[in-house]
């Protein structure tokens, strides 16, 4: 099995990618802490188990490590790839069975009945052109609310925290979304906690 590692635009995260496995058959999973991971995920259990591990983001083909502070790219490396790889040579699911489930409702990005034709119209783009390029950098961005004008997105993975997350949603995402939409005057970040 070989895993391959991607630098991301965040320097303190990177980017394993299991080949020939998948990691998450749907949505996404983060997990800031141990505890976050404890009911949820015996991969990301066995991951922050690694001194130096901050945070584990699971997307579909690649799970996205975010280093402490004082932590070395150089030695973490080789140990996330070994626990990866003797994980998935076990066999074993990376999310507690219950709670693939779970997550794959609460990433759902389909629109629903009660949803204006704005926030259907937000959706689709943010979809459509904003989350497979964010994925590719080992991160996430999901649709929050709009309100008065403003887009609120939640960033995940190799998004959060990074120091060209501000340059993403108000260059990228905000310009893009005020082309499409003229009701969109702003994107802001939020927190999902």
């Amino acid at each position: 099995m070989f895993i391959q590692t991607e630098e991301t635009p965040n320097p303190a995260t990177l980017k394993f990618i299991p080949d020939g496995h998948v990691v998450l058959k749907n949505g996404t999973a983060e997990f800031k802490n141990q505890k976050q991971a404890e009911t949820k995920s015996p991969l990301a259990l066995q991951l922050f188990a690694i001194t130096g591990v901050e945070a584990v983001f699971f997307g579909q083909d690649f799970i996205t490590i975010t280093k402490s502070g004082n932590a070395v790219w150089k030695y973490l490396t080789s140990e996330v790839q070994a626990v990866i790889m003797d994980f998935f040579l076990t066999g074993k699911e990376p999310m507690f069975e219950n709670q693939e489930t779970a997550n794959a409702k609460e990433a759902s990005e389909a629109s629903t009945a009660e949803d204006s034709e704005i926030v259907k119209q937000i959706k689709e783009l943010i979809e459509i052109k904003v989350r497979p390029a964010v994925a590719m950098d080992g991160g996430d961005i999901i649709f929050h609310s709009f309100e008065n004008g403003v887009v609120y997105l939640v960033l995940k993975g190799s998004c959060s925290g990074c120091p060209s997350s501000t340059v993403t949603l108000k260059s990228g995402i905000e310009n893009m979304l005020k082309h499409y939409i003229p009701e969109v005057e702003a994107v802001e970040q939020v927190s999902e906690d």
